[in-house]
């Protein structure tokens, strides 16, 4: 039995976990559920297997691209270049950014360096921005001019 129809099986009985919990909550009803704490444990499974689903995707999608990427050295390469420039946007964002000590609308106050993070995180996005639209337009006049 190869790994495709494994695959299918287990998707196949966490998908019929997964219709038989939300029968489950139908049949009950949402006023059932909100008035008896008894009935809530149906919710916990249910968001139980959902984590589980979240979790496997998640390790899958991780495991199968790093698996990819070690086994082609060039996607390699352009990963950690891409994830260089990506990180040196990061940096040159934060650098650029002023941290002042804020007081929030609910009295808690937001430090310097909270306040430069996201203050560098707005800057890195407005550069990314700009970016694209750049090289867009490069291209796109570029692709204007070759014909």
């Amino acid at each position: 039995m190869n790994i495709q129809k494994i695959i299918k099986i287990v998707a196949l009985v966490i998908g019929l976990i997964a219709v038989f919990f939300l029968v489950r909550v139908i049949m009950i009803g949402d006023e059932a559920i909100k008035a008896d704490v008894a009935n809530q444990g149906i919710l916990s499974s249910f968001i139980t297997l959902a984590l589980i689903v979240l979790a496997i995707a998640t390790i899958a999608a991780v495991v199968f691209s790093l698996v990819n990427l070690v086994s082609n050295p060039d996607k390699l390469k352009k990963s950690l270049l891409s994830f260089g420039v990506f990180a040196l946007i990061l940096l040159v964002g934060y650098f650029l950014s002023s941290g002042q000590e804020v007081t929030l609308n609910d009295g808690s106050t937001l430090t310097a360096t909270q306040s430069q993070m996201i203050e560098g995180a707005i800057k890195a996005f407005y550069i990314l921005i700009l970016l694209a639209a750049g090289l867009m337009l490069f291209f796109g006049v570029k692709k204007m001019l070759s014909k």
